[in-house]
């Protein structure tokens, strides 16, 4: 009867053309929409995203919201880098740099890393942030202090080929050795 019900909302969900026609629906069906989201609608638009800062409650919940977007990107190294930036700016952040944060947010995670490690050079829109420039900084300089420079590629180039880019006619035969 669930699996029934689950199957029809999935069907429904793929049907309706916007959350909006969800009003039509009876209120049970209504529910179990809510769960389920179309990658269309979780794509995120900045200029749209509400910032309200005029409460104690709205703000901790705007907090708790970017920690989490930064945190569970599904890239450990940005999950790493980004979360843990945004942990120690973001209450001090004000409308403007909230808004900047979210346009860093939503850039994709290959290029986003790329940018920020130095392997590709970011668009201007993206290089005139101030959270991207405050980040960027944060990892040049961890990568300044902790990595010696012959253990980096050169600046514009990839970190890693893959397991197997030292074979050739004389490369090893099994593993990156």
């Amino acid at each position: 009867m669930a699996a029934t019900l689950l199957r029809r909302a999935l069907h429904l969900r793929r049907v309706l053309p916007s959350p909006s026609t969800h009003a039509l629906l009876p209120a049970a069906s209504q529910r179990l929409l809510s769960g389920f989201t179309t990658t269309a609608s979780t794509q995120r638009n900045t200029a749209a995203t509400p910032i309200d800062l005029s409460s104690d409650e709205s703000r901790r919940r705007l907090v708790n919201s970017l920690v989490y977007r930064s945190k569970q990107r599904g890239f450990l190294e940005l999950d790493l880098v980004l979360g843990t930036w945004v942990e120690q700016h973001i209450r001090s952040m004000d409308e403007a740099n909230i808004r900047s944060l979210l346009q860093v947010l939503d850039l994709e995670n290959p290029d986003l890393w790329k940018w920020l490690t130095g392997q590709e050079q970011p668009p201007e829109a993206v290089n005139s942030n101030p959270v991207f420039i405050a980040i960027k900084s944060k990892v040049t300089d961890n990568l300044s202090k902790h990595a010696s420079p012959e253990t980096r590629s050169a600046p514009g180039q990839p970190w890693v080929r893959g397991w197997d880019d030292k074979r050739g006619i004389d490369g090893p035969k099994y593993g990156n050795q």
